[in-house]
């Protein structure tokens, strides 16, 4: 039997949610929580993708805490190291990890409604029993790997990007390559050159625009230092930039065809062969998947030793991978850009509201449902960062965490300042706030631009994406309207 500890918020994860929440509740005076993590350091996502080329593709100043602004960041797009040291160096200023357990996953949650306490078990056996319960585990943490009939008879070496083998030597292996999205493109153009040849399975091809990335001037970064309101005015410059391509995403797909436009361009200038380019030529409309910015992948696939495959991948045998039209190409290792389990990664929560509901099998038979992606009908002082439909095609996630993170702390201050044991969001605000952003994402390009993303659950319904600007949601969660709950 472990341990049983009683406190008055847990926290899941270290991500830039989980931090972010965590020093929320440190701002408003709170000493009584903790943050669960089931590694060994901080960081979440950052922590995890250590693959070669790994970097943000929004801008450096956009993505980080608005109160944290960083002043040194070696280029516009952050390489991975540097946003996880700059959690690290968040984590110890604001004294959080005195608040944090290591290697303590989260195995189950039960409500237990006559105490108003949640009751969670961990991996290791100790109990943690707290009134609220805060999920920042986001969505991309749970790697997605294609079930290949074959895949465990290989004799070679397989990883996903994920959790990439830096003990593997890569240099003069036949390598193929699953998958085309935000970590292939990345990573490709890094290990291309090492390889004896590189073989990339393509589904379907990304579109992709020029990366506007370059190293940060010396003299910029002296400026952000000693006076912050010219960076602050920079973000506000970054995010009114990025804030923009929402209109076309959202409601305005024709504004979409000029960006296609742009991103043929980019493909002709560096791929002169034109049947590459024509595999590399996306079949749907800009913006329906993940749009990915690169300046160094199309010339790595123009190399010698690689060679992009369209046919999907049937099955797998000992020394090699077999294509549907019978192709046999023989390699060394498999590594998988599938990305993540996205719509399907709250399948793996064992949580238990009202009624002996569980989370993940009610959102199995009725659709994941959330009130601004935050709370659940059904789940008393439960709450989500950057859960459902809060996902952003176009600008910043962080944003959307900040603006997460002063309505839980609201939500907590209402329930304690009316004396009440729970709050539990109204059915009917959830229906509401559900049926307003599913008929904004039917006029959107996710749902009109004919392609099959991992934004879509199994039933085709977008999950995944906020509708629109984030400004928008924003003024949302400014407040907690006391009408949307049931105090208890």
């Amino acid at each position: 039997m472990g341990n049983r500890h009683e406190t008055g918020v847990v926290v899941i994860g270290t991500g830039f949610s989980g931090l972010g929440m965590a020093i929320q509740l440190k701002r408003t005076g709170r000493a009584d929580f903790v943050v669960l993590e089931k590694n060994q350091d901080v960081g979440g996502t950052w922590r995890d993708n250590t693959y070669p080329g790994c970097a943000c593709d929004i801008p450096s100043h956009m993505y980080s805490f608005s109160f944290e602004q960083n002043p040194g960041w070696s280029r516009s797009y952050s390489p991975q190291q540097e946003i996880w040291d700059y959690l690290r160096r968040v984590t110890d200023k604001y004294h959080v990890r005195d608040h944090i357990r290591f290697g303590t996953e989260m195995v189950s949650a039960r409500w237990d409604d006559d105490e108003g306490r949640w009751h969670l078990h961990a991996s290791n056996g100790d109990e943690y029993v707290a009134r609220f319960l805060v999920s920042g585990i986001g969505a991309l943490h749970i790697p997605h790997i294609p079930e290949l009939p074959g895949l465990t008879d290989f004799k070679g070496e397989t990883f996903h990007s994920a959790t990439w083998n830096h003990g593997y030597d890569l240099r003069g292996k036949r390598v193929a390559v699953i998958g085309t999205g935000a970590s292939a493109i990345q990573f490709v153009p890094r290990i291309a050159p090492d390889v004896e040849k590189l073989t990339l399975f393509q589904r379907t091809a990304p579109w992709i625009m020029p990366k506007p990335d370059y190293e940060m001037p010396s003299w910029v970064k002296r400026l952000f230092k000693t006076v912050p309101l010219t960076q602050r005015l920079y973000r506000d410059f970054v995010y009114w930039l990025l804030e923009s391509r929402a209109i076309a995403f959202s409601s305005r797909p024709g504004l979409l065809k000029l960006a296609q436009g742009l991103a043929k361009r980019h493909m002709a200038k560096q791929i002169k062969d034109p049947a590459l380019r024509r595999k590399l030529t996306p079949d749907y409309t800009m913006g329906c998947k993940r749009v990915l910015v690169s300046n160094d992948y199309y010339p790595a696939l123009t190399r010698d030793n690689v060679e992009v495959v369209t046919s999907g991948v049937a099955q797998v045998r000992e020394h090699s991978v077999v294509t549907t039209d019978g192709e046999e190409y023989e390699v060394d290792a498999i590594i998988f850009g599938t990305g993540f389990h996205v719509t399907d990664a709250f399948d793996y929560l064992d949580v238990v509201g009202l009624d002996e509901t569980n989370l993940a099998k009610h959102w199995q038979r009725n659709g994941i449902q959330t009130h601004k992606g935050i709370t659940v009908a059904g789940f008393p002082n439960l709450f989500f960062l950057l859960g459902p439909n809060t996902g952003l095609g176009h600008n910043s996630v962080v944003f959307m965490i900040e603006s997460q993170i002063r309505y839980v702390a609201d939500a907590i201050k209402l329930v304690e300042r009316s004396r009440a044991k729970a709050l539990n969001v109204r059915p009917q605000a959830q229906d509401e706030f559900n049926s307003r952003i599913q008929r904004q994402l039917a006029k959107g390009v996710w749902s009109q631009g004919g392609c099959d993303s991992w934004y879509l659950d199994a039933m085709g319904v977008n999950r995944t994406i906020w509708p629109g600007f984030t400004w928008r949601y924003w003024l949302e969660t400014r407040k907690v309207d006391p009408a949307d709950f049931q105090l208890t």
